[in-house]
This record gives structure tokens, sequence and C-alpha cells, in this order.
């Protein structure tokens, strides 16, 4: 996707947000500086990860978990070889607004819900967090992230990983919902210029903006809870070491482990690693 496209896509949603809330209407100068942070990143040009001017943006939002048997188009890029980036954008949400703030106090709630081992091998253990301040309860954010990880079409289908929602001690990885103020600094320290949009993966913790978790991608217009999916299968991806790579032929399915931000090369997007026959999706390097 050019980046005309981007911005036409990011000024429309401005536009439909506008009908739907009145405050869209004082959020409208933020979300045209978000648009131009996003597409400096998705270009790679420089830009520093300073957090959006706005106190906070409203948008539409879903909770749940992932949908079984679809399949979501996503956006990931590299910022650093210690840390990643990844784009994401609006999907389509259901009716439940959630402010995004700028920022944040930088502290966090932990779940407290834990869960049954999900897949074999080697089971590895993690916490789900959420900035304090942010609408959305710990423990629910955390059961929608043990469903993606507990799909059949996710990390666990091959037998070699497993994972088990924990709420206390030692774990092996950390996923962290956070404003994008506190996700700019947290991925800033492992070298990662997330601009106020993006995700990243930084050592053993996965940082996931709000403003993604609940906008979505302007390239995406499937359910948000399969834009989740997307999200959390990616950076738990290149937390199990998995390479990124690039499209294994027009009309196939994309692998999560692709740049889809950088355009789909004939591939159909798609969320899950493995299809629903259990046949890993992947294609030639990216490197």
């Amino acid at each position: 996707m050019g980046i005309g496209t981007l911005l036409a896509a990011r000024q429309q949603q401005s536009r439909l947000s506008a009908g739907v809330a009145s405050e869209a209407q004082a959020a409208s100068s933020a979300s045209a500086s978000a648009s131009a942070a996003a597409e400096r990143a998705a270009t790679g040009s420089p830009s520093s990860a300073a957090p959006s001017a706005s106190a906070s943006v409203v948008a539409k939002a879903g909770y749940g978990l992932a949908s079984a048997g679809t399949s979501a188009p996503a956006s990931a890029a590299s910022a650093s070889p210690s840390a990643s980036a990844s784009p994401s954008g609006t999907a389509t949400a259901a009716a439940t607004s959630v402010s995004v703030p700028a920022t944040g106090p930088g502290t966090f709630r932990t779940a407290t819900v834990e869960g049954t081992t999900a897949g074999a091998g080697t089971i590895h253990t993690y916490k789900v967090e959420v900035e304090k301040g942010i609408e959305i309860p710990a423990d629910q954010a955390a059961r929608t992230i043990q469903a993606v990880l507990a799909d059949t079409r996710g990390w666990t289908a091959d037998g070699v990983d497993g994972f088990r929602l924990v709420s206390s001690g030692t774990a092996d990885f950390t996923v962290k919902i956070a404003t994008p103020g506190t996700v700019d600094k947290l991925c800033a320290a492992r070298g990662a210029r997330t601009y106020g949009e993006l995700n990243c993966k930084t050592g053993t913790t996965v940082v996931v903006n709000l403003r993604r978790w609940v906008q979505g991608s302007p390239q995406f217009d499937g359910p948000i809870s399969d834009y989740r999916a997307l999200i959390i299968n990616y950076e738990v991806g290149l937390i199990l070491g998995r390479d990124q790579v690039t499209c294994p032929g027009t009309g196939k399915l994309a692998p999560v482990m692709m740049q889809q931000i950088k355009g789909l090369k004939g591939c159909v997007a798609n969320a899950w690693p493995y299809d629903s026959q259990g046949g890993y999706i992947t294609g030639p390097s990216a490197s």
C-alpha cells in the first residue's frame, strides 16, 4: 500500500469517526499527526518517538476472543536487530468505546487470571499486564490473548511449543498493553522507534500499542478480534525466534511473519501461523 493510499484511509477513518462521536472533532489534529507518523514509520523515514499531541482519541473497540476459522491482514516492521516495531491501525470493531490517552503513568496492572496449558513441547509461561488508567480490564485482555495462543491455527499447532498464562512468579515472557507514549518509551529503550503508532518486541516483552489494540489497521476490514490475533501471533513469533519471511506466491496466504505493511506482493492477508489443515504458512526468507 502506497503512502497516499494509507493517508487516504486514515482521512476516511477520521471522517467516519466524526460522524459517530463528537469527540472525534477535538481529536482531528491528533489523528492527522498520527497518520503522518504512521507513514514515516512504514517508509522508514526518520522521526522522533514522541507521543501524540492530544490527550485522548475516542475509538470504537470490541472485546472478545479471536474468531475461529477466519484470517486477518496485518503489518509488521523491524526497527533494529535487538527490537522490532510492528505497525497496525483500523479494523471492523464492536460498539464499545474506549479512550486512547496519548500517554500514561508507565505502571501496570497484572492480570489475576491463570490458565491451563495449551499445546505441548516446550511450555512458555506468560503474564499479561495493562497500563494503569486504560479502560481495559487486565483479566479480560488476558483471556483474549490466552484464546489466541491456544487457537489450533496458532503456535501450538506443530506440538513444539505450548503456552500457559500465569499471574505471579517468573514468566518466560510478558505481554504489555500500553498507551502510545508509554510504548514509545519502552520500545525506544531497546532501539525500536514506534512513533506513537506501532507495537514492538523488546527482549522477552511484547509491547502492544493501545491505539492498535482498539483501532486495528486501515488495511484491515475484518473483526478487531482477528486483528488482535495477528498482533499477538506476530510478536510471539518473534519471541519464539521465528524469522521474517516474504510472500510464497501469488494468491497464497501471507505468512504471519511476513512484513505485510510493505505490501502483500500477491499474497492474501492472513493472521495465523498455520492454516485450517495444520500446514505452516511460510515463505522465502526476507533477509
